[in-house]
């Protein structure tokens, strides 16, 4: 996991006063990180364009043209009827707090419209700090911001404009530089399979999750055959009739004795009255709530539970909102401020652990954050979310604490989704539990 920040001037400050570097010297690391970048990506005598602003931004521009010239063929000027390899964003970074106004607006316009390959500095001019975007972003092919990762980068809607990102060193070990920060940012490596490691063991050995089937069975099928898949010793769908699901899955009319964890909401429907869902829920065991559970009167109750995680998108999460009386707002403005609702409702919240779906999924329960960056397009297909909800229902089933099944659920259902080899647009939801085996 890697630090996010919501701003880094305190980190440069603390950098001066603690490590005794100067400005300057910060400002020559920064540049030699994107001149590095450039050496080991471009031949030499190719053609960089460097936009610079007249901030500290545009001061690292101004040093890199320096390091380059003599081995590029580097302009500080934009000439439209010009061909450039490499253009460098130096225009504001993470220091913009204002509209672009329309004359650096038609330029960034122009960049954006050349084929040349984009390189942002510190960040694509126009995303702000909190993760919204200037109606004219700069859209980076590659970001190399400076001493740590930046909480805007990471929002959804800044994700087609900040391409690859990378961290430049500042004259100083990250380690050094960074301070504990409440968000973090999940990478690949952070992955723990349910792997079996003693021998002698059973089937019960390895938990019990009930799945409540509503009126659409195969939401129920697809979240059951995915916790299977996963490492549950048993699965179980809680149906009023008999309903037919395949033979490795075990059906039940009532809660099994056995359940050692629930999953409620995927297809539900008003399959089941209020008073047959608090039999089923009288109880103290975890639970994964899914889709229309959100918009069932009992939902605001089942938030007073000690193990209880949530997985809506983001629609579902403004009905959440909604209902516990901490907004009213659309979709829209959720998905620009989705890193303030996720707080909100964590403060209120704090036993929750909530699992914010999108392409960058945030994870987080009181005070504590995490982005997972891996989403992809290839999972805009239904089903993925019932997929999501039985990989964190299996491993609540096999004890793993709420946090833990949410964040390793979370980076199973994107890599394995990272892994389809096939067209983007063909995922299913069983291709994707297929994929889970081979993580």
């Amino acid at each position: 996991m890697q630090n996010l920040y919501q701003e880094v001037n305190t980190l440069d400050h603390r950098a001066v006063e603690t490590f005794g570097l100067s400005e300057p010297i910060m400002m020559e690391h920064a540049a030699s990180a994107i001149a590095d970048y450039i050496l080991q990506h471009f031949p030499i005598a190719s053609s960089v364009l460097i936009v610079c602003g007249n901030g500290n931004n545009g001061a690292d521009g101004r040093i890199l043209a320096r390091q380059l010239e003599g081995n590029y063929c580097v302009s500080l000027s934009y000439q439209s009827n010009t061909h450039y390899d490499v253009i460098v964003d130096a225009l504001f970074g993470s220091g913009l707090n204002r509209a672009i106004n329309s004359e650096t607006a038609e330029i960034i316009d122009l960049l954006n419209s050349s084929k040349a390959f984009k390189i942002a500095c510190d960040v694509p001019s126009g995303l702000y700090a909190d993760g919204t975007l200037d109606p004219h972003t700069f859209r980076a092919d590659s970001t190399i911001t400076m001493g740590a990762l930046k909480r805007s980068l990471f929002s959804d809607i800044a994700k087609e404009y900040v391409g690859e990102i990378h961290v430049a060193n500042l004259g100083i070990s990250r380690s050094r530089y960074e301070t504990p920060s409440p968000w973090q940012l999940l990478d690949p490596c952070d992955l723990s399979l349910p792997l079996r490691t003693q021998i002698s063991t059973h089937k019960g050995s390895y938990g019990h999750l009930a799945v409540i089937c509503g009126e659409k069975i195969g939401a129920s099928v697809i979240a059951g055959s995915a916790a299977l898949r996963f490492g549950t010793g048993l699965v179980s769908l809680i149906s009023n009739e008999n309903v037919t699901v395949p033979y490795e899955l075990m059906q039940s009319h009532s809660l099994p004795a056995s359940s050692t964890a629930i999953a409620l909401g995927m297809g539900l429907g008003r399959e089941f009255c209020d008073d047959e869902l608090s039999v089923l829920l009288d109880n103290t065991l975890p639970l994964v709530l899914d889709a229309d559970i959100f918009y069932h009167p009992m939902f605001t109750k089942l938030l007073k539970r000690d193990s209880i995680i949530l997985t809506p998108h983001p629609k579902e999460f403004t009905q959440i909102l909604r209902v516990t009386g901490l907004a009213d707002i659309d979709v829209t403005t959720l998905q620009n401020n989705r890193f303030t609702y996720v707080e909100q409702f964590c403060a209120a919240y704090p036993n929750a652990v909530l699992v914010l779906k999108g392409s960058n999924v945030i994870i987080g329960t009181g005070e504590r954050f995490f982005i997972n960056p891996l989403g992809t397009v290839t999972l805009a297909k239904g089903g993925s979310g019932d997929v999501l909800s039985g990989l964190i229902g299996a491993l609540l089933a096999q004890k793993h604490p709420p946090l833990d099944a949410a964040l390793q659920g979370s980076l199973a259902h994107t890599i394995a989704a990272r892994r389809f080899d096939k067209n983007n647009y063909a995922l299913t939801p069983y291709d994707l539990i297929e994929r889970v085996s081979s993580l």
